[in-house]
């Protein structure tokens, strides 16, 4: 019984949401709250759950196995496939979440990108700030849980990790495989690396 409840509440919140503009492809595969909050010109693809708690604005794009709750997204947002959008969370206006990317309690600035692979918690990003794919926040040491900032127009290459509390002032780059332990200043490349080795003429070891 409360199986058939439940799918005739979906119903008809996917009613309502159609009337009020919303476009969905696939509307049987998408799951709304009774709280969900939509603007308009509003796209939603197939397999997309919202949970409690989440408003979401104009001209945003949902794609397609999406996970959201507790959380506000502004105009213009992009998000998915894949993505997972967890409580305490604020996308600006134009910021973009791509595929295989959680984000939790983190503020996403205006125009910023996180668009592969990637871990953001406890977290404030600026405008115009590209994560590269695999980048992670390192927000809990297993006691407490710290913060990241990333100012604005910051470039954080592929593979990073940034270990909190730790900040990335504007306009700095971050090299590609970097493990960040310290606050990174205005117009700077940070990175850490070993020297690579390289052993010429080496025989693999046989079976």
């Amino acid at each position: 019984m409360k199986q058939i409840n439940s799918q005739k509440i979906q119903i008809k919140l996917r009613n309502k949401f159609v009337k009020f503009g919303v476009k969905m492809i696939g509307p049987e595969t998408i799951f709304f709250s009774a709280d969900t909050k939509i603007g308009k010109n509003v796209i939603i693809n197939p397999y997309v759950v919202i949970g409690a708690k989440v408003k979401i604005g104009n001209n945003v794009t949902i794609n397609s196995f999406s996970y959201l709750e507790n959380c506000k997204i502004e105009d213009k947002v992009d998000i998915g496939p894949y993505a997972r959008i967890r409580p305490g969370t604020v996308l600006k206006e134009g910021s973009r979440i791509g595929n295989f990317v959680e984000i939790k309690k983190s503020i996403i600035g205006k125009k910023s990108k996180v668009n592969h692979l990637s871990y953001i918690g406890d977290s404030e990003i600026g405008k115009s700030v590209n994560i590269g794919a695999g980048t992670i926040t390192c927000n809990y040491d297993g006691v407490k849980k710290s913060k990241t900032k990333i100012k604005d127009n910051v470039f954080i290459g592929s593979n990073s990790s940034l270990v909190a509390p730790v900040i990335i002032n504007e306009d700095s780059i971050v090299g590609a495989g970097s493990v960040i332990t310290k606050n990174v200043k205005k117009k700077s490349l940070a990175l850490t690396r070993s020297v690579q080795t390289e052993i010429q003429n080496y025989k693999r070891k046989k079976k």
